[in-house]
């Protein structure tokens, strides 16, 4: 039994590991992507924003498949597109190649994540294993973010942007070899997945975005259509992406609410420190990626200390105080100037948000999980990673937007962000939660 809970956590911690780290490993490098494919300004964001729009739009379709056609499947499935793409995207000869490529990635990735943070809470129902399991889970997600910015600068200055891409090919490959040995799970419902729901919400997002980009409003008002249109269509079919009962669940709900504020100020906060890293202290793409490795570790360090917190003191309680402490850190970096210095203005603001980070990550994913019926676990969890994809991608449109080039003003926005999420979830989430018992 332990050998096999063991591969079970090892395939999702490496299948994890990997898209955090595509969400952040382009970020350092975007300065070079640009320059070797000819993109404009404007138009390289959409390497991030291809990413994580087919990545957020899809996973409630990726969530309703898993719990459809068997988490084992989509895990594997997932995983062999997340590779191909990458392998794409690392060949790419033109912007729109790249930017495909990256989408084909957001699919492959909205298939494998729901799946396997299903296959998590299935796999540790309760007790101390859960607490571990989802800590060991938070853990490796934290690490791929934040090691993706120096994993990228790396790669970017010694071997090349396109390496960036390549790098994803052997680390999918890695976590689809134990993948394939995982015994297979039975489907959890019956119907078809909602296909065109799913399209609706992913191009009203889509569509969202780049109105938020270029500050048109008209594309922002057929966005917001198709995404009533989306509503509706959720209402009236008979196997919805999303059944409006789930989030009458207030830890579901309260969960998605500080994940999604949570994922639009970490993402943004990334964008923001890289640019000011590079073009206003003036540090190569290498260093600055190394310059992240203590808000790596902090993340990391901030996972463990959860895990032997969870223990004592209930999930809200470390997701609030993480929260807390994220956006102390963030109001820290907001101070950053023109003249400023790394460790000044960069070295404690990434220590104090990361650990701040870290604390809450397991506690939103175990939340975002309770009390769900077996058959809704991977629509909960593709709720919450979508929750915070979109988050990342319309935090970094409308940050991006209003702060432009002041990247102290972007860095106390991603602080305000978290502060909101906090205050939402304090008021939605159920105050009646026990710590996990000891025994």
């Amino acid at each position: 039994m332990f050998r096999k809970s063991g591969l079970l956590l090892s395939t999702i911690a490496l299948a994890q590991f990997l898209v955090s780290l595509d969400l952040s490993v382009v970020n350092v490098g975007l300065p070079a992507i640009a320059a070797g494919l000819g993109f404009t300004a404007p138009g390289v964001t959409w390497v991030i924003h291809a990413y994580a729009l087919t990545f957020g739009g899809l996973l409630l379709l990726g969530g309703a498949a898993a719990d459809r056609y068997g988490r084992r499947t989509l895990l594997i499935g997932g995983l062999t597109v997340f590779a191909v793409a990458s392998l794409a995207g690392g060949l790419a000869q033109q912007p729109a190649h790249l930017i495909a490529a990256r989408a084909a990635q957001g699919i492959g990735a909205a298939a494998l994540a729901p799946a396997a943070l299903a296959l998590l809470s299935a796999g540790f129902p309760a007790g101390r294993a859960r607490v571990r399991a989802f800590g060991v889970w938070a853990a490796v997600n934290a690490a791929g973010g934040a090691l993706g910015v120096l994993i990228g600068g790396a790669l970017t200055e010694w071997a090349g942007w396109r390496w960036v891409m390549f790098v994803s090919v052997p680390m999918a490959l890695a976590a689809l070899a134990p993948g394939l040995v995982l015994p297979a799970d039975r489907p959890v419902t019956a119907g078809r997945p909602d296909v065109p729901g799913a399209l609706l919400g992913t191009a009203g997002m889509t569509l969202l975005v780049l109105g938020i980009v270029r500050t048109h409003p008209y594309t922002m008002i057929v966005a917001l259509g198709l995404l009533i249109l989306f509503v509706l269509v959720q209402r009236r079919t008979t196997h919805p992406l999303l059944r409006p009962g789930l989030l009458a669940n207030r830890s579901v709900a309260g969960a998605n609410l500080f994940n999604l504020l949570a994922g639009a100020g970490m993402a943004s906060s990334f964008y923001f420190a890289s640019l000011y890293l590079q073009h206003v202290l003036g540090h190569g793409p290498a260093r600055t990626g190394l310059m992240f490795l203590p808000f790596a570790l902090g993340v990391v360090a901030g996972a463990v200390a959860a895990i032997r917190l969870g223990y004592r003191l209930p999930a809200r309680t470390l997701l609030i105080g993480g929260g807390l402490l994220t956006a102390a850190g963030f109001a820290l970096f907001g101070r950053i100037t023109p003249d400023g210095t790394y460790l000044g203005g960069v070295l404690l603001p990434s220590i104090v948000t990361a650990i701040g980070f870290g604390l809450c990550l397991g506690p939103v994913a175990s939340t975002a999980t309770t009390g769900v019926a077996a058959p809704e676990a991977g629509t909960a969890s593709s709720l919450l990673n979508s929750s915070r994809q979109l988050g990342a991608t319309l935090g970094l449109a409308v940050l991006g937007t209003i702060a432009g080039a002041d990247h102290g003003l972007g860095l106390t926005l991603c602080g305000a962000l978290l502060l909101a999420g906090v205050l939402l979830a304090a008021l939605v989430l159920p105050r009646r939660t026990a710590p996990v018992t000891v025994g």
